[in-house]
């Protein structure tokens, strides 16, 4: 009989029982990995498809803004065109301003020579129209403003040759001179009529007074309060401009006297259209 101390020592093989809990869990892990790797691809995927979206339409609102600024440029464009154009114009017509102001003795001639080409051009733009034209009635009014043209331009012609004074304003001696000035349009007339001596009398914007006549000479003494400034003209004759200017003004209005006689003096005030007639200082005596 065999004796306790020999019983035999029985050996399990096989793995240690906490190496299947372990390997659960390590799947467990790997799977949730695997599920977060799938939800971050499809959230990656998602995010590039919003985000090529937005640079679509991004891009999109970009051309279109290009395209605004593109014909906002445009219109700019003419728009500095067009005024470049004016800008020109009123060039050219300032330099031919002060090229009358700096040939003052000239202008009878150029008034002319510009009065010729105003003429030449109204005949060639009549010819146009005469060429445009069909029926005989159209012709015969075309002409009939030929005919007016060539009048006025006429009458202007005769204007030109009146005296001019050191301003290179036209003198008018009498009522039908002031009604030519008055068509040229270039300065407003006032008329006047002082028939008793030492009685201001107002005359547009200033007040005229009338001291003393010598008809003999053509002659007489004035008063001109201008602003409440007044000024003796001493020993002026017929057709004399007597000038003053308005405050700021480049051009003179005038007094001239176009007839005297005992205690009666007849003349006019012209001013220039460009200012307004308001006198501030006159002019020597």
């Amino acid at each position: 009989m065999a004796m306790d101390g020999d019983r035999p020592t029985v050996v399990h093989d096989g793995y240690p029982g906490w190496v299947t809990p372990v390997i659960i869990v390590l799947a467990l892990v790997a799977l949730a990995g695997v599920g977060t790797g799938w939800w971050a691809s499809n959230y990656a995927q998602q995010s590039r498809q919003a985000v090529n979206s937005d640079i679509q339409t991004m891009k999109q609102a970009y051309d279109k803004n290009i395209e605004v600024v593109k014909q906002d440029l445009a219109e700019a464009g003419k728009t500095n065109t067009a005024l470049q154009n004016d800008l020109s114009v009123v060039t050219k017509r300032l330099q031919a301003t002060q090229g009358e102001l700096k040939k003052v003795s000239e202008e009878s001639q150029e008034a002319r020579d510009e009065e010729a080409q105003q003429l030449a051009a109204m005949d060639s733009q009549v010819k146009d129209q005469l060429a445009m034209k069909a029926s005989a009635e159209d012709v015969k009014t075309v002409s009939g403003e030929v005919v007016v043209v060539r009048t006025d331009l006429d009458a202007t012609k005769k204007d030109l040759q009146m005296a001019r004074s050191e301003m290179g304003t036209l003198i008018a001696k009498n009522h039908d001179d002031i009604e030519t000035l008055r068509r040229l349009g270039e300065r407003d007339y006032t008329e006047f009529t002082i028939a008793e001596k030492n009685k201001p009398q107002k005359v547009g914007d200033i007040t005229v007074e009338l001291r003393s006549t010598d008809p003999k000479r053509n002659q007489c003494n004035l008063a001109l309060v201008v602003n409440d400034k007044r000024t003796e003209k001493r020993n002026r004759t017929i057709n004399e401009p007597i000038f003053f200017y308005a405050h700021g003004a480049h051009q003179a209005t005038e007094v001239v006297i176009n007839q005297v006689e005992k205690n009666k003096v007849v003349g006019y005030l012209s001013v220039p259209k460009t200012i307004q007639p308001t006198a501030t200082s006159a002019g020597g005596n």
